[in-house]
């Protein structure tokens, strides 16, 4: 039983490289590699229309700025000294 086809795109058509035995009519669903959709262009979510572009950066410019607390500040540096201290102590020396 066949499980793969190998195909070629070629004039935006797929060419199969040997014979398919499946009766005419049969539809197939093809995923694409990486994600590309079928117009060739990535399928990112992005609206990067110039609209899209302007509406991202209005979003951005409504952000507030993220401040820390003295207390929380001191939590992320003691968690950033232990992380320090551990990678020094667990890394691998190459030779």
């Amino acid at each position: 039983m066949m499980t793969t086809i190998k195909a070629t795109v070629r004039g935006g058509r797929l060419e199969v490289d040997e014979p398919i035995d499946l009766p005419d009519g049969t539809e197939l669903l093809i995923p694409l590699p990486n994600g590309v959709p079928a117009s060739g262009t990535p399928d990112d979510g992005w609206n990067n229309s110039p609209e899209g572009i302007a509406d991202w950066l209005s979003w951005y410019d409504s952000l507030e700025p993220l401040v820390f607390t003295d207390e929380e500040r001191a939590t992320i540096d003691a968690a950033r000294q232990a992380r320090r201290e551990w990678e020094l102590a667990n890394r691998k020396f190459r030779d």
